[in-house]
């Protein structure tokens, strides 16, 4: 279970940071006091597109840094092979939003950890992930890649992420800093987003990751309300540094900034992978008396500060026996498809029984193991090995004899099976925003289907919402299973037998329409034709164009709560074989001026199984617009039928907190909150209050 991340006590070091941030200063200026000018100014720019810069003979070693945070993508086409031994291979993890979807906070770390020895094994300092940006937009082609649309969840899994890929000693690097939500010509849009937002929305999840010891901070593409990220000081010195107390290194995204004067003052640290202009740009400036030697001092010392911290310069580049865990991560990408699938809908079909029906598999991504777009300049390429199919897979469960793989069925073939599986999806990638709805074809496939078989199973692939309102209430069952990784569909094929009891739930809103989506608008007009033209597009021919965040705090489920539109499915919903009931909820205050939440929760079914217990809450009168409720405490417990467990939670005060824009700080006002304990975020079956003195 994960509360509230001001309730976790963190250690002031990492497992792996092995200086303080003190000591690894102090030792970096020793370190700039060998270097010449001209050294300096190759630290302010990456070095053969994915390594930092390094002098190793003055004990500054080269970094080697990799995509991306659902495993490592091996990069064969580097300008300078010399300095690493490309990796044979890497394991292919479920996307992270699956991970999001676990409610399991012990498995995302451990999920890191997987991923963290991988690096080791292969010689990659730096991670370059996790990928914090929210769920704002489900068109967002790389929502996949990141943890879903509420806050506190977000934080969550981050917390454990961190820890698990800085305990083998990767360094995790959190990305992207900050309110990069589309990828609509992301180097061309500008993030129009207020300061409560900013506070309460985008920045948990880094505070949470900086807390728990991440030891660099990539910034994004796009502008924040009118300067790029990169450059941008009130990002960079007075949110990162001032703020969120981060003391590690800050770079930048790939090609992301201009302006050489504003790199070296604003707070970056190094940029990637650097202009050709950037030293001959300061080499200038320098002349000029605009820079001077200090100012290039300032920016790279917090990035020799970081490798003197993290021990890169006193440890082996490779840890081959690392290799010999493959068999444990395959086993964690399973154990993470398991508890991540989602059941959404189910009429009684499932499980199904291993023996006896005759089963139609349909659709696509039959016979390939669906991923992201296999673009090999794309951050979560991640081919993986000994790939499982979902043909392979269901055929492996309910035998060969029982299986027919039909890629385009007839209406009497649909009709005469047993049951038809059909799976469905999308490719989901980096800058690409996809529709919100299948292609034609494939939507009228769907509806073709389960109009002619009312047994028909839809199983979704994709990495974030698409839209289900014409067919979803037809289907016998809707199971989502996003990008489950290399052996995923092997989980799936479980949960279809029922040899597994589904336990995922959303980490985002479905919508029925993304005309109710507050996200509706950020593509500019007569945009449409992106959707289907892949890269094909320059960007110096469109200006910068805004992206308003006009919902302010009413992001994901509190937008479609606030505004009594109902959502196809809820955040945080999710359905089981077994049946559970959540009741005796009760409160008591702490001396500390907190509150300890209990509630007792009941297996009624007559299987095995795991419920995720929700924790929301309301201010009752607040003095400013507020959701209606916010997760704020979960935990997943499993039970055996009939059985019982009190799930207990302690609550601070800063939990009820908003963010007051008039003192620039946190705020606690006096008075009523209402504490809701359900399945979901519209699930709510139980509710205690608490009072707020002065």
């Amino acid at each position: 279970m994960w509360a509230l991340c001001c309730l976790i006590q963190i250690t002031p070091l990492s497992a792996q940071q092995l200086l303080s941030w003190d000591e690894a200063y102090r030792q970096a200026d020793e370190k700039l006091a060998l270097l010449t000018l001209e050294e300096k100014l190759n630290f302010m720019r990456g070095y053969s597109e994915f390594y930092f810069y390094g002098v190793p003979e003055k004990g500054i070693p080269f970094l080697y840094h990799s995509d991306a945070t659902g495993g490592v993508n091996i990069r064969r086409n580097l300008p300078d092979t010399t300095l690493v031994r490309p990796m044979e291979r890497s394991t292919a993890f479920p996307c992270p939003i699956m991970l999001a979807a676990t409610f399991n906070d012990a498995l995302a770390e451990r999920y890191a950890t997987s991923v963290g020895e991988e690096c080791r094994a292969g010689g990659i300092e730096v991670l370059l992930g996790p990928g914090l940006n929210m769920a704002r937009n489900s068109q967002c082609g790389r929502n996949f890649e990141y943890f879903g649309e509420d806050p506190m969840l977000t934080a969550a899994m981050t917390e454990a992420y961190v820890k698990g890929m800085q305990s083998t000693g990767t360094a995790a690097c959190l990305k992207h800093f900050i309110c990069n939500e589309t990828e609509f010509y992301r180097r061309r849009s500008n993030s129009v987003v207020d300061e409560r937002a900013l506070h309460e929305i985008y920045m948990p999840p880094f505070k949470a990751g900086i807390e728990a010891g991440a030891a660099y901070v990539m910034a994004s593409y796009n502008q924040l309300n009118g300067e790029w990220t990169g450059q941008n000081s009130y990002v960079l010195k007075t949110l990162l540094r001032d703020e969120l107390g981060f003391r590690g290194c800050a770079m930048t995204d790939w090609s992301s900034v201009y302006d050489s004067e504003k790199v070296v003052k604003n707070g970056v640290n190094t940029e990637m992978p650097g202009r050709r202009e950037l030293i001959s740009d300061v080499r200038r400036l320098i002349e000029e008396g605009r820079l001077t030697e200090k100012d290039v001092d300032d920016m790279i010392r917090p990035a020799i500060a970081t490798s003197i911290a993290m021990g890169f310069d006193k440890r082996e580049k490779y840890r081959p026996e690392l290799l010999e865990r493959f068999p444990e991560h395959a086993r964690t990408v399973y154990d993470v498809a398991a508890e991540g699938t989602v059941l959404l809908s189910n009429n009684g079909i499932l499980p199904l029984p291993k023996e006896g029906r005759r089963m139609l598999l349909t659709g696509r991504f039959l016979d390939e193991v669906p991923r992201t777009g296999d673009n090999p300049a794309a951050s979560a390429a991640v081919k993986g090995y000994d790939n499982v199919t979902l043909a392979e897979a269901v055929k492996a469960e309910f035998g060969e004899d029982c299986v027919t793989v039909v890629e385009n069925p007839t209406r009497e073939e649909l009709e005469k099976a047993d049951v038809v599986l059909l799976s469905a999806g999308t490719i989901d990638m980096e800058s690409f925003e996809r529709p919100f709805a299948l292609p034609k074809q494939e939507e009228n496939f769907i509806r073709t289907a389960v109009e002619a078989n009312p047994r028909t199973i839809v199983l979704v692939n994709s990495g974030s919402g698409i839209r289900m309102t014409a067919w979803n209430d037809k289907a016998a069952a809707v199971i989502y299973g996003w990008y489950p990784g290399q052996n995923g569909m092997k989980a799936i094929a479980d949960i279809l037998s029922g040899d597994i009891n589904p336990s995922g739930k959303l980490p985002m809103t479905i919508e029925r329409e993304f005309r109710d989506s507050p996200a509706k608008g950020t593509m500019p007009k007569g945009a449409e034709f992106y959707h289907t033209a892949y890269r094909a597009y320059n960007e110096k021919l469109i200006s910068v164009y805004d992206v308003h965040y006009d919902e302010s705090v009413l992001m994901g489920y509190r937008w479609y709560e606030a505004k009594g539109i109902a959502p196809l499915y809820p955040f945080g919903f999710g359905l089981s074989y077994t049946e559970f009931k959540m009741e005796k909820a009760a409160v008591k205050p702490l001396k500390d001026g907190g509150w300890k939440v209990r509630v007792t929760l009941t297996n009624t079914g007559d299987r095995e199984g795991a419920e995720v217990v929700q924790l929301y809450v309301t201010e009752d009168e607040p003095t400013v617009v507020r959701p209606p409720k916010e997760l704020k405490a979960f935990r997943k417990v499993s039970l055996m039928p009939g059985k019982k467990a009190v799930v207990e939670f302690e609550l601070g005060r800063q939990a009820l907190a908003f963010w007051d824009t008039e003192t620039h700080a946190w705020k606690v006002n006096p008075g009523n909150y209402t504490i809701s304990i359900g399945s979901s975020s519209a699930d709510i079956q139980n509710t205690v209050s608490i009072t707020v003195r002065e």
